[in-house]
This record gives C-alpha cells, structure tokens and sequence, in this order.
C-alpha cells in the first residue's frame, strides 16, 4: 500500500488532479481571459485591417482602464444581492448576470463592429469592458473563498489554475480565430467567438458551487436614508482600506501598493502593441494566430502549474523577482524579432520565451496580492489591488501606439524601454522582500492570511 505521507506528498506536487475546486477556478479563469481577447488582441487586429493608426489603436486600449477603477463598486459584488437572480448565489448571481452580456455584446460586435461603425464598437467593447472587470470581481472573490484558511499551500495552485484559464480564454479561441479571419473575415468570427462563449458560460454556471462566505449574503447592501448609508460606506470601503493598512502597518502597505502599481507596465506596453508590431514586421494572420495563440499557450500553461509549485516551495516573493528580472530579459527578444524581420524561427523562441515568463510573473503577482487580501473584504481588497495593478498596465500602456509613433516605428528601442520599464520594481520587490524578512518571525494577527513572509523570497 501507498505510504501515507507519499501520498500527501503526491497530492502536494499535483493536487490539480484531485481538487474539482482549482478545476472550477481553471474553468472560471478561461471566462476572465475570453473578453480580453474580443476587446484585445482579436479587435486590435481588427482596427489594423480597418485602417487605424498606432496611436489610435493605443488610444483604443483606455477601455481596459474599466479594470483600473472597479474596486470602486467591489464592495457590491461582495454584500448586494440582484433581484431574481439571488437564489443562484452571491458569487453565481453576478458571474450569470455579466456572462449574458458578454454574449450579447459579442454577437452585436458581429453586426456593428468597426466595418459598421467605430462609435459602436467602442460603445460595445466599452460594455464587455464593464462586464468583465465586474465579473472578475465575483471570480476572484470565489477563488480566494474557496480555498480554506487551513489550506494556504493551495493559494499559489488556485493562482496558477486561473493563470492556465486565463491564458486559454484568451489563447485557444484567439489561436483559431486568427487562422480563419483572413479567409472568411472577422465578423463571422465574432460571431462564432459569442457561441462558443454561450456554451462555455453554460457548462461554468452549471458546475459553479457557492463557496462559503464570512458573513450574511446581503447584509450590508445599501439601505434608504443618509445615516444608514454612511453607515453601509463605513461598513464596506472604510473598513476594508482600514483593515488593510492596519494588518500590514503603513510603510509595508505602502510599498506594497508602489510595487503592485509598477510591475507590469512594461509587459502591458509590449502587449498592447505586439501584435501590431507581428502585423507591421511581415508575419501573416494565420502566423500570428499559430505562433503567438497556438504555439505559447501549452508552454503558458506548463510553466503556470510550475510557477504554482515554484510558490509554493520557495516562496511568493522570490518567484516575482525571478519572474520580474526574467520578463526584462524576454522583451529584449522581441527587439531581436524587430531586427531580424518575420523570421518565424525568432518569432518562436521570442513567444515560448514570453509564455514563460508571463506565466510564472502572472501566477507569483496574483498568489502576491492573495496572500495579503481579507477575507472580510475580499472582492473589495483583492479589487482594489488587481485595479491599482490595472491602472499601469491599462491607463499608463494606452501611451504604448504614442511611444512607437515618437520613435519613429523603432520597435527595437520600443521594446528595449520596455525591458527598462520593470526595473522599478524590482527595486521595490527588493525592499519589500528586506522588510518581511525582518518580521517574518513576528505572530500575524489572527484571522489574516498568512503573508509571504513565511516563506521568504
């Protein structure tokens, strides 16, 4: 018979296998990633074959700052019930209700989408842009909640299944889309992309399970009169900003929030533009869709579960700097595409190369800021953080078209900036890492997650 302690030992290194949980945060992960494919790299590709410019489709890419500022209404996905639609759940309640936009948005993209109208494709992209980040408040929230207080080894695995999701939302679809636009065009492929989002929302919902939740569902929605909503405001904002700040004391929660702010600029402002550069260096549709989609996302999803087990051995904090110094070095390979033109054998090593180190940044940034969320608060702190993280990559990245056109569509200095642009966090990571060392043997106070410091980077 199998030893025991090999047995929890087996289950350590794959629990993937045998916990429906982290397969249910896979499946939800693929709902986050498919939007930012409708609104990311599908209708970049899209904007180009319609004619608009670098800095217009740049401009473009302020829709995905709707990530940057939904913490503002967290606190609703975490405590409002929807009318009807409650008996489903919280969590469920929300998920069904942003997925049936998301489906009908991308059915009408079909029909007025840029070949129609430029105001109407920002109107509906600007709404799956709403929906999404809504939704990724409730699937977050369920990823956090799902996994017990007793299991914090699995915070890093719940993070890397999402990763392994998101990267297939948004890669698998967007690999076949990009095979068949050039032939058949993109609004059929709208279309198709909305079904096939239709019957994966089903098959999610019907598998969802209401994780538990540390309070009454509803108990603090929003009552009539002055007094009583302060009182709900209090209750929800102030007290989740305050917990936070308090639990982590304020020069670690400061440094926390320049770090979390700063990390993924320079991937976002390769990520905006990649694809126009894959456009503009030579490579085909179908190139883009086998090479970047197809080719990237089981090496992502292999280095996603590593990254999980990397976390969870050696620690969140050693992980990103890792990740962080690697991710520099990755976008140096993309100037190397530049220079050398359409060379798929470069594009390969540049995209596998990237695949790596996306997953395991990804994966060691969203166990990061998991480990220091409430579970009192967790769409409201966990929003609040993933937004502040957000707002770099979205808000600051909408200037990525700009910075091509200044310098003159040099994409090799382009994406040598880029490599420049994580260095300041780094820095940050360091101090940070230095700080939870030094109080890593101080007692955490009770009911708080476990911080990263216990295991030191």
């Amino acid at each position: 018979m199998t030893d025991p302690a090999q047995r929890r030992d087996a289950l350590g290194i794959l629990p993937f296998l045998n916990d429906t949980r982290l397969w249910r945060i896979f499946l939800f992960g693929a709902l986050s990633g498919f939007p930012w494919l409708l609104i990311g790299s599908a209708m970049t590709l899209w904007l180009k074959d319609e004619g608009l410019s670098r800095t217009s489709i740049g401009v473009f890419g302020l829709l995905f700052s709707v990530w940057t500022f939904n913490f503002l209404w967290a606190p609703i996905i975490d405590h409002a019930r929807l009318p009807f639609l409650h008996r489903l759940g919280q969590r469920r309640s929300w998920i069904a209700l942003c997925l049936a936009v998301l489906v009908a948005c991308s059915a009408l993209l079909a029909v007025l989408g840029p070949h129609v109208s430029i105001a109407a494709t920002v109107a509906l992209c600007f709404a799956i842009a709403l929906a999404s980040a809504t939704q990724d408040l409730a699937i977050d929230a369920y990823r956090i909640t799902v996994i017990g207080e007793d299991e914090p080894e699995l915070i890093g695995h719940g993070a890397a299944m999402a990763t392994c999701g998101w990267w297939t939302g948004v890669s698998l679809p967007g690999a076949v889309a990009f095979q068949f636009s050039d032939a058949h065009g993109w609004p059929p492929i709208y279309l198709a992309l909305a079904a096939v989002l239709a019957l994966t929302s089903l098959l999610a919902l019907r598998w969802f399970r209401e994780p538990p939740r540390g309070g009454a569902p509803g108990q603090a929605t929003p009552p009539s009169g002055q007094s009583r909503a302060l009182d709900w405001f209090n209750r929800t904002y102030v007290s989740a900003v305050s917990e936070f700040f308090q639990r982590n004391g304020a020069r670690l929660a400061f440094g926390l929030l320049a770090f979390v702010f700063l990390f993924k600029i320079g991937e976002a402002f390769l990520g905006r533009m990649v694809v126009v550069f894959y456009n503009e260096v030579g490579f085909s549709d179908a190139e883009i869709g086998t090479y970047s989609k197809a080719l990237g996302l089981p090496v992502t999803i292999a280095c996603a579960l590593a990254a999980g087990l990397f976390s969870g051995r050696f620690g969140v904090v050693r992980g990103l700097l890792v990740a962080g110094i690697a991710m520099a070095a990755t976008n140096l390979l993309f100037a190397w595409v530049a220079v050398v033109g359409p060379d798929v054998g470069a594009l390969s090593v540049a995209v596998i190369a990237d695949g790596v180190t996306s997953a395991f940044s990804t994966v060691a940034f969203v166990a990061f800021i998991s480990y220091y969320t409430s579970r009192l608060h967790t769409a409201t702190q966990y929003g609040a953080l993933a937004s502040l993280g957000n707002a770099g990559r979205n808000v600051v990245a909408a200037a990525s078209g700009f910075l091509v056109d200044a310098l003159d569509g040099d994409w090799a200095a382009f994406f040598v900036l880029t490599s420049v642009m994580v260095l300041p966090s780094l820095v940050i990571l360091i101090w940070i890492a230095r700080g939870v060392a030094t109080t890593a043997t101080a007692q955490p106070p009770t009911g708080t997650p476990p911080p990263p410091a216990r295991q030191p980077g």
